[in-house]
């Protein structure tokens, strides 16, 4: 969990959520997210055989073959919902297409909602046994726990404990399902994912014990992150940097590929992109914004930025 920078070892710093009352809870994760924009969460509360379960279903889909998962993909959907295949998505401004593929599930909101014509329809299979009541449990198993961290974020800030509550309560947020399949004999200069910052307020993010991730240190070098079994990464997102006005890091993060022996393992995760509600206007907060601080960048709407954002990786 840690490299070697000037003689010395940097590792992203771990905590329980069985603490997240605690003063010292909000004080280290204030830490955490100011130099690093991650943090990796232990007892995070949701249950291994959910995640086992659901799990068990991507790796069934995932190998079907190729002309049968393609029924799945919605063509001009931008990958919103259902499956996006292998060799799309693409880090900012990289020439090399991400080593992936993965599939989307999205908040599920009743007939005549104002919201609907923000969120597209989810997509279910039918071949699969509970797939679609595995997959909401999930989503909100994950939208539950994000906005328990939320909490703790908002007192990081000085703000009420229920700060986030009406801003992120009907937000489009997505958890996707990552395979990363076994590296082909000659990846050329593409690696599993490229260099980014996610769009979203908080990414969290099971499945990152297969070695990989790695985050860019203020000190310029990667970190790699291998979090003990059955624990979260947690990492800060750009609407919640653009709110805090920069206080809390959108951190640069990556997949390497694989080597040697490893080369061979497929990899999969599932993060969870916690956003705000579409009508959220994100600006800077008071409290982050005044002499010795950026200057804060100008008001837009939780829809719009996310649009922005897509086109610029080929999602849109």
């Amino acid at each position: 969990m840690s490299v070697q920078n000037a003689g010395m070892t940097e590792q992203i710093p771990t905590l329980s959520l069985r603490d997240v009352d605690d003063e010292r809870f909000v004080r280290d994760l204030g830490a955490a997210y100011e130099n690093y924009g991650f943090v990796i969460i232990t007892d995070h509360g949701i249950p291994q055989p959910l995640i086992d379960r659901f799990l068990e279903l991507y790796k069934t889909f995932f190998a079907w073959p190729e002309t049968d998962k393609h029924r799945y993909h919605i063509k001009g959907g931008g990958g919103a919902r259902g499956y996006t295949p292998f060799g799309i998505e693409t880090a900012k401004g990289s020439q090399h297409f991400d080593l992936k593929e993965f599939w989307h599930v999205g908040r599920e909101l009743p007939v005549g909602h104002p919201y609907r014509h923000y969120m597209s329809d989810n997509v279910w299979i039918s071949e699969i046994p509970g797939f679609k009541e595995t997959c909401l449990e999930m989503f909100e198993t994950f939208d539950l726990t994000g906005r328990r961290l939320l909490s703790a974020i908002a007192r990081v800030l000085g703000l009420s404990p229920d700060f986030f509550e009406d801003k992120v309560q009907l937000g489009n947020s997505v958890l996707r399902v990552i395979h990363y399949p076994p590296m082909p004999p000659n990846p050329a200069e593409s690696i599993r994912a490229g260099a980014h910052e996610d769009i979203n307020v908080i990414t969290l993010l099971l499945g990152a014990e297969e070695p990989g991730l790695q985050v860019l240190s203020r000190q310029g070098q990667w970190l790699s992150v291998n979090p003990a079994s059955g624990s979260m990464v947690v990492n800060v997102g750009d609407m919640l940097q653009r709110l805090t006005n920069g206080m809390l890091r959108s951190t640069s993060h990556r997949v390497i590929n694989p080597i040697r022996d490893r080369a061979q393992n497929a990899r999969f995760s599932m993060p969870f992109f916690l956003h705000f509600n579409p009508d959220f206007p994100i600006a800077a907060l008071p409290s982050c914004v005044g002499p010795g601080k950026p200057d804060p960048l100008p008001p837009i709407l939780a829809e719009e930025y996310l649009q922005e954002r897509l086109r610029e990786i080929k999602l849109k």
